[in-house]
């Protein structure tokens, strides 16, 4: 199968500490390189990986508070100097433009390539990027601002050939595309073969989705079918609950309950408070209603 894979280039709060980075993620699918918010100090976290500047075409901006977005005019600059001239393409909520009109022209003269801004209705749920091989959605989340998480989910492909049935009825190369794609063979002393003989199915197209920052949200598990991996923020553990319900964050119980309602996989964890010293208590709780729950950490790798 392609990789599809998520980098977790930091998974700390708002308060800067010295274990943990703000928000910030790549994923990695099928060779391209998307970004997922863009806190302080990405571009060295970037390096870090060891991935391609140059594969990042797009970067996701959940919402419009520091700890998500600080990173982005550092990381703009300094694939300028990197020489980069293809268009970056900036998906954000509204007022992220105005800002970047003014900060690229004094901190990037001479840039050699274009940034392109992309507004994102953060209310409605909707396809913001879409390629021969995925798309990405937005997801509606309960935030002190206009926030929204990304969904990113595989297109189905084509079924794979059987390479001992094309050999053994002798069938062109040429046709291999149209019997991919549905079409039977019909052999010189015209027995039909159906295409599904010739084929096996498929791999399931996967799904990954980002939900950072939100309150809890009981209907959010409609938005996330078929959703293989999800990432959930998970602020503060139960002994933080009215701090969670004051500023629209979630504790580690509610992210496992969206995530066993929505029947995924696996449940990543993070936007840890800066309170914990250790966050073992909030997987332990999380575990308690979602047992495949993962803590994520700075250069971690998770298969999606």
């Amino acid at each position: 199968m392609e990789p599809f894979k998520v980098y977790i280039l930091g998974c700390g709060s708002a308060l800067p500490t010295t274990r943990h980075f703000p928000s910030m993620q790549i994923v990695e699918c099928r060779g391209k390189l998307f970004m997922v918010d863009c806190g302080e100090g990405a571009q060295l976290q970037l390096r870090h990986t060891k991935l391609s500047f140059g594969k990042l075409g797009h970067i996701f901006i959940s919402h419009l508070h520091g700890d998500h977005c600080f990173g982005l005019i550092g990381l703009i600059s300094t694939f300028g100097l990197l020489g980069r001239t293809a268009a970056l393409h900036i998906h954000a909520p509204a007022g992220l433009k105005g800002l970047l009109d003014k900060m690229i022209p004094m901190f990037c003269r001479d840039l050699g390539y274009e940034v392109i801004f992309h507004e994102v209705d953060t209310k409605r749920h909707l396809t913001v990027y879409e390629d021969r091989s995925l798309q990405v959605e937005t997801i509606p989340l309960d935030h002190r601002v206009p926030t929204c998480g990304y969904l990113f989910r595989e297109k189905e492909t084509l079924p794979h050939i059987r390479r001992d049935m094309i050999d053994f009825y002798q069938i062109p190369v040429s046709q291999i595309n149209n019997i991919k794609s549905g079409m039977d063979w019909t052999t010189p002393d015209g027995q039909t073969v159906s295409w599904e003989k010739l084929t096996t199915p498929a791999e399931p197209p996967r799904a990954y989705a980002y939900c950072s920052d939100t309150a809890f949200m009981p209907t959010l598990h409609e938005l996330l079918d078929g959703v293989n991996t999800l990432y959930h923020e998970s602020t503060y553990a139960d002994d933080n609950l009215l701090m969670a319900q004051k500023y629209h964050h979630s504790t580690a119980r509610q992210a496992a309950t969206v995530a066993r309602n929505a029947k995924v996989d696996k449940l990543l964890l993070g936007h840890y408070s800066s309170r914990y010293t250790d966050e073992g208590v909030l997987l332990n709780e999380a575990r308690e209603v979602f047992a495949n729950t993962f803590l994520t950490q700075e250069m971690d790798i998770f298969e999606v």
